[in-house]
């Protein structure tokens, strides 16, 4: 769900604190030497400055980008913290850092990053590079990386994801661009590769070390001392060159007679230097400064109505900027000398030695600051500030505040991280929190852990199986929630516990509870009206109930239009299409998919979420109809987009899609391949999985004649052709029909075969009945084949008749395509009989065999070419028919079963069109086989 910090990025008071170009400073040591080594890295994708705080980094970078400004190339800056930590901030500020210097770049990424669900940042980074590089090969000005991008103080980041993303942009970095890392330590990307490939430019703590000539201009220029050579020697040989301590030195000398006896003291271990010169510092610093200096320590940003909030006081801005021109640590962050921060170093022994000195007044300053959060605005400071304070109560208030933008998208880990940091028993007591809590669970797939929090919140409100009209106090304070509140959190329970009940399986449990939550809901209240019709439709399609499906489809289309939801707008179309596409109506379903792909889009490349949904529709269609290179496209599509258009299990659906594709190619082996990816891949989710994987490999091992492994999957499933019969196992029912009819078709004497002719009977009166066209035709076709390896052709063609004509206006192939041999040799006899002449023509052409079916005028010719296909063992079986041998003397002739013996004979009379050895003989001495 989105995080209400994401939408505050854009046009927030707080961006240009994150996203900026540090001023030249007048005054400063000019480094000629480093300013030669970053312009000559320039040609490489990535620049490193990694030293420990207060060497410099910034004050170099911003002086480089100063003095290179020629018209070639601009620079974009981002300025991070810990709170950058959160994915989906940390990349809606690089690219909004970009934008800065390029508006057009990074528009279309932004807005994937600010849509309900957040695609994976791999895609997002490829969409955002192809940018990059489209906007360059238009408006070059120069040769070199034109872009240069800084991360300033990226050691502050210490999320894997991120670290990953970053190594994947710099990877397929363009040559137009060029990143700068500024960092107190490496950062854990592939830096050896890169130096391997002459990629990377390193800027180190040696590097970054005064020398000796530089630290005398420093000291003696910037800082205003008159020290003697040996006296900038000596200092300079005691901190290294390291800038911040020469500073701190500084600071400490000005208005001392004592240079020489005070550098002659200065020594010992760098911790032990930075606490002593920052005390002497503030010991030195006016009451006013150093209370100032202490109280403010807790803020990652300042500006002058904050600071004052937090003090007390009314002279903020004034005191930043006094401290600013004190060079007292503060870094401006905008050209309007609004925001500051201090240096990291400074900051972090200021508060440190302030939880010293003053311990007390912390968790106020903390709340202070919150309050002035979340006076204007910015929830996510506001609650990091209470929970900081460890001031509970108030945080849990601004979570709750913060849910109604979470709720109606899926970007949910920065508010999960906040509940988590609550106390246990604070969220319990409080429903609201509860019942986003479980939401953001069920988002997240942990149903279990979702359901306990669904029943803390119900025991706080008071709801049980036969009472859940009235309220009840919910906190120790006696908070009592309204009526109004209380139907709006009872409507929310209910449409989460649809949503568990669909993800488990339990599709009439979760029909009752979505019916519960329209009861409860207004009629104005859109959204989640929608909400609850969009899982009531899912689950009458788990269940089977296809017209309930998609009549519940359009109605939860028209509420989330009515609510203003576009996202939602795309699942239930998709829905719809899905629902049309089992009905076999391919028409309709092409016309949903068309409008998801319209409403994500515009017309456009699609980019939102459900839209690889969409194309594996598509490609079902377009697979089903015979075109395999266009069904192949459409999933080529829904790849090219990666996870960012992906909902729950979609991946595992989409390698299905492509399985069955590589299965009507004959590539069995791939196909096998793509069901092991789809089983890894494959979450619990709310869409039916009508299709199992394990189901779909056993007709694959079917095809491949490994008929006891297929066998051995009806038994693991403990499947039988007398179970009851229902909709989410209707395809391995299926299946287990295939399995029987190759057990009959290798040995004739077995008895199942009226068993699964039974079990067809039920399969297709369930099916027709539900309005399930598509397993109508299937089981149709089965028919068709069961009686035909019974020697019973007139039957076999009766079903087969069926099958063309529910087929053929919605051009179904690959359902007769993909049986085989066996079902041309019926459709040439279809054909022959003038049944579906045409269809059977196409159909049959779809084999992939140079041959035109025989009308009802030229059987003869018909035949003949039937008879062409006679293999070499029929044609010699044919010849023992002819002189009159039975079945028994033929297996022994040749030394093969009487069961092979039967299947070959039921093979000849199909394709000669005969059902007895006296036909069979009459008809081979016509064509002159004999």
């Amino acid at each position: 769900m989105v995080d209400p910090a994401i939408n505050a990025v854009i046009g927030n008071p707080l961006l240009a604190t994150k996203i900026y170009t540090p001023r030249m400073h007048t005054g400063r040591v000019s480094r000629p030497r480093l300013i030669e080594r970053l312009a000559q890295g320039i040609e490489r994708k990535l620049t490193l400055i990694s030293a420990p705080a207060g060497f410099g980094k910034t004050t170099l970078l911003a002086e480089w980008l100063a003095v290179t400004s020629d018209g070639q190339r601009s620079a974009g800056w981002v300025s991070l913290d810990q709170s950058d930590n959160e994915p989906t901030l940390f990349w809606a500020y690089f690219i909004t850092a970009l934008q800065k210097v390029h508006s057009e770049v990074g528009e279309s990424a932004l807005s994937l990053l600010r849509s309900p669900q957040p695609p994976p940042i791999e895609s997002i980074l490829t969409r955002l590079i192809n940018e990059i590089s489209a906007i360059e090969e238009d408006s070059s000005t120069g040769s070199g990386r034109g872009i240069v991008l800084v991360l300033d103080d990226y050691h502050v980041i210490d999320a894997q994801p991120i670290h990953s993303a970053i190594a994947f942009f710099i990877d397929h970095l363009p040559p137009q661009m060029h990143l700068v890392i500024a960092s107190r330590a490496d950062p854990p990307l592939p830096l050896s590769r890169l130096r391997a490939r002459g990629e990377l430019t390193e800027l180190r703590a040696t590097d970054l070390n005064f020398t000796p000539d530089e630290a005398a201009s420093f000291l003696n220029e910037v800082m205003s001392l008159d020290l003697s050579a040996a006296d900038v020697a000596a200092l300079e040989a005691r901190t290294e060159g390291w800038i911040a301590a020469l500073q701190l030195a500084a600071l400490s000398m000005r208005g001392r007679e004592d240079a020489t006896e005070f550098i002659s003291a200065f020594a010992g271990d760098d911790r032990y230097i930075v606490d002593y010169l920052v005390e002497e510092v503030l010991q030195r610093q006016p009451e006013s400064i150093r209370s100032f200096l202490l109280q403010t320590s807790i803020l990652e940003r300042l500006c002058g109505p904050l600071c004052d909030a937090v003090t007390g006081q009314e002279n903020g801005k004034a005191m930043l900027e006094a401290l600013e021109r004190g060079n007292l640590f503060v870094v401006p962050l905008d050209d309007k000398r609004h925001w500051y921060r201090y240096h990291h170093l400074f900051s972090d022994v200021v508060h440190a030695f302030s939880m010293e000195e003053q311990p007390d007044q912390i968790p106020a300053l903390h709340r202070r600051a919150s309050e002035w959060y979340q006076q204007n605005g910015l929830l996510p400071d506001a609650v990091r500030h209470a929970l900081t304070a460890e001031d509970f109560e108030r945080a849990a208030v601004l979570v709750e505040m913060a849910w109604p933008a979470i709720l109606k998208g899926f970007q949910t880990s920065t508010w999960l991280g906040w509940v988590e940091a609550l106390p246990h028993d604070l969220v319990t007591a409080r429903p609201v929190l509860s019942v986003g809590h479980a939401w953001t669970l069920l988002d997240a797939g942990e149903l279990e852990a979702a359901d306990a929090r669904l029943h803390d919140a119900e025991l706080q409100l008071g709801i049980t199986a036969e009472s859940s009209d009235r309220p009840r106090a919910i906190s120790a304070e006696s908070v009592v929630v309204s009526e109004e509140e209380f139907q709006s959190l009872s409507a929310s329970i209910a449409n989460a516990r649809a949503y568990h009940a669909q993800a488990v399986g339990d599709a009439s449990v979760a029909i009752e509870h979505a019916r519960h939550a329209l009861d409860l809901l207004p009629e104005g209240d859109h959204y989640w009206r929608g909400t609850a019709m969009l899982f009531m439709s899912r689950s009458h399609w788990t269940k089977g109930e296809l017209v309930e499906a998609q009549s519940l489809s359009a109605s939860a289309i028209a509420s989330f239009e009515a609510a203003g939801n576009s996202y939602f707008q795309i699942v239930s179309t998709v829905l719809a299409g899905d629902v049309a596409r089992t009905q076999g109506r391919f028409g309709a379903a092409m016309t949903a998919y068309e409008r998801s792909l319209h409403l994500a889009t515009g017309g456009v490349d699609p980019i939102q979420l459900g839209t690889t949904d969409t194309f594996v529709g598509l490609s079902e269609i377009q697979r089903e109809r015979g075109d395999l290179d266009m069904a192949t496209r459409q999933l080529q599509r829904a790849s090219e987009l990666g996870e960012q258009a992906v909902l729950p299990g979609g991946e595992s659906r989409s390698c299905v899609a492509m399985a069955r594709i590589r299965m009507s190619q004959g590539d069995l082996n791939s196909a096998l391949d793509l069901l092991d990816k789809a089983e890894r891949l494959y979450k619990r989710d709310t869409v039916p999985n009508v299709h199992p994987v394990a189901a779909l490999k056993a007709r694959i091992w079917l095809a491949q004649d490994r008929l006891d492994k297929a066998w051995g999957w009806a038994n693991e499933q403990g499947l039988s052709v007398v179970d009851d019969l229902s909709y989410l196992r209707e395809f391995e029912h299926i299946t287990l029909v295939r399995v029987l009819m190759a057990r009959y078709l290798e040995d004739q004497t077995d008895s199942s075969i009226g068993q699964v002719m039974s079990l067809l009977e039920r399969l297709l009166k369930a099916a027709d009945e539900a309005g399930r066209t598509g397993s109508v035709i299937e089981i149709l076709v089965l028919q068709s084949l069961a009686y035909k390896a019974q020697g019973n052709l007139p039957n076999a063609l009766v079903q087969l008749e069926r099958a063309l004509r529910l087929a053929e206006p919605e051009g179904f192939v690959r359902i007769f395509v993909d049986e085989g041999e066996a079902m041309r040799i019926l459709l040439r006899h279809a054909a022959a009989d003038g049944i579906a002449m045409a269809y059977a023509g196409r159909l049959l052409a779809a084999f992939g065999v140079d041959e035109q079916p025989a009308d009802a005028t030229s059987k003869r010719s018909g035949a003949s070419m039937l008879a062409e296909h006679l293999t070499e063992r029929e044609s010699e079986i044919m010849r023992l028919i002819s002189v009159g041998m039975t079945n028994q003397e033929i297996a022994e002739h040749l030394v093969i079963s009487v069961a092979t013996v039967k299947r070959h004979i039921t093979n000849i009379y199909g394709k000669l069109g005969v059902s007895h050895r006296t036909q069979a003989t009459a008809r081979a001495n016509e064509l002159r086989l004999l």
